[in-house]
Protein backbone atom coordinates (compact mmCIF):
# COMPACT_ATOMS: atom_id res chain seq x y z
CA UNK A 1 0.00 0.00 0.00
CA UNK A 2 2.67 2.31 1.05
CA UNK A 3 4.30 1.75 -2.76
CA UNK A 4 1.09 2.95 -3.89
CA UNK A 5 1.32 6.39 -2.41
CA UNK A 6 4.87 6.45 -3.39
CA UNK A 7 3.82 6.40 -6.98
CA UNK A 8 0.99 9.21 -6.37
CA UNK A 9 2.66 11.20 -4.48
CA UNK A 10 5.76 11.47 -7.17
CA UNK A 11 3.59 11.11 -10.07
CA UNK A 12 1.28 14.02 -8.48
CA UNK A 13 4.88 15.93 -8.04
CA UNK A 14 5.78 15.58 -11.48
CA UNK A 15 2.68 16.91 -13.28
CA UNK A 16 2.63 20.34 -10.97
CA UNK A 17 6.49 20.63 -11.55
CA UNK A 18 5.29 20.21 -15.66
CA UNK A 19 1.97 22.51 -15.15
CA UNK A 20 4.50 24.99 -13.35
CA UNK A 21 7.07 24.99 -15.95
CA UNK A 22 3.92 25.74 -18.54
CA UNK A 23 3.12 28.85 -16.91
CA UNK A 24 6.48 30.76 -17.17
CA UNK A 25 6.49 30.19 -20.91
CA UNK A 26 3.56 32.57 -20.87
CA UNK A 27 5.77 34.97 -19.02
CA UNK A 28 7.89 35.34 -22.38
CA UNK A 29 10.22 31.75 -22.08
CA UNK A 30 11.65 30.99 -25.91
CA UNK A 31 11.39 27.33 -26.09
CA UNK A 32 8.98 24.95 -26.86
CA UNK A 33 7.63 22.19 -29.15
CA UNK A 34 4.61 21.13 -31.50
CA UNK A 35 2.87 19.48 -32.01
CA UNK A 36 1.65 18.09 -29.06
CA UNK A 37 0.12 15.37 -29.43
CA UNK A 38 2.61 13.55 -31.71
CA UNK A 39 1.11 11.97 -34.08
CA UNK A 40 3.18 11.02 -36.71
CA UNK A 41 6.87 10.43 -35.16
CA UNK A 42 8.21 13.99 -35.16
CA UNK A 43 8.04 17.26 -33.51
CA UNK A 44 9.19 20.24 -34.36
CA UNK A 45 11.67 22.16 -31.38
CA UNK A 46 10.78 25.98 -31.84
CA UNK A 47 13.14 28.77 -30.40
CA UNK A 48 14.41 32.42 -31.03
CA UNK A 49 17.90 31.42 -31.59
CA UNK A 50 19.90 28.44 -33.68
CA UNK A 51 22.18 27.13 -30.63
CA UNK A 52 22.63 23.81 -30.71
CA UNK A 53 19.99 21.95 -28.23
CA UNK A 54 20.00 18.96 -25.44
CA UNK A 55 16.57 16.85 -25.55
CA UNK A 56 15.77 14.63 -22.47
CA UNK A 57 12.72 12.35 -22.55
CA UNK A 58 11.67 10.98 -19.73
CA UNK A 59 8.36 8.50 -18.88
CA UNK A 60 5.84 9.11 -15.61
CA UNK A 61 8.41 7.30 -13.55
CA UNK A 62 11.17 9.17 -14.45
CA UNK A 63 13.22 6.76 -16.62
CA UNK A 64 14.55 8.25 -19.33
CA UNK A 65 14.12 7.08 -22.87
CA UNK A 66 15.47 9.68 -25.24
CA UNK A 67 18.65 11.57 -25.23
CA UNK A 68 19.86 13.19 -28.04
CA UNK A 69 21.56 16.69 -29.11
CA UNK A 70 20.28 18.67 -32.22
CA UNK A 71 21.03 21.31 -34.56
CA UNK A 72 18.06 21.25 -36.52
CA UNK A 73 14.25 21.89 -35.53
CA UNK A 74 13.27 18.35 -35.69
CA UNK A 75 13.18 15.55 -33.67
CA UNK A 76 12.89 11.60 -34.82
CA UNK A 77 10.94 10.50 -31.70
CA UNK A 78 9.35 6.92 -33.85
CA UNK A 79 11.15 4.30 -31.65
CA UNK A 80 9.14 6.12 -28.41
CA UNK A 81 5.75 3.93 -27.71
CA UNK A 82 2.99 5.57 -27.37
CA UNK A 83 1.94 7.13 -23.85
CA UNK A 84 2.63 10.62 -21.78
CA UNK A 85 6.08 12.35 -21.45
CA UNK A 86 8.08 14.51 -19.89
CA UNK A 87 10.31 16.32 -22.11
CA UNK A 88 13.32 18.84 -21.17
CA UNK A 89 14.71 21.27 -23.95
CA UNK A 90 18.16 23.31 -22.81
CA UNK A 91 19.54 25.86 -25.36
CA UNK A 92 22.40 27.52 -24.15
CA UNK A 93 20.95 28.80 -20.56
CA UNK A 94 17.41 28.14 -20.97
CA UNK A 95 15.68 25.05 -20.03
CA UNK A 96 11.82 24.50 -20.96
CA UNK A 97 10.06 21.05 -19.37
CA UNK A 98 7.04 20.16 -20.48
CA UNK A 99 4.46 17.22 -21.21
CA UNK A 100 5.04 15.20 -24.73
CA UNK A 101 1.80 12.90 -25.56
CA UNK A 102 3.02 10.69 -28.22
CA UNK A 103 -0.25 8.38 -30.33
Amino acid sequence: MKKNYFYFTLLFLLFSFVSFSQDVKQQGETLGFYPNPATNGKIYITSKTSLEKEILIFDVLGKKVLQTTITSRELNINAIPPGIYIIKITEGETTATRKLIVR
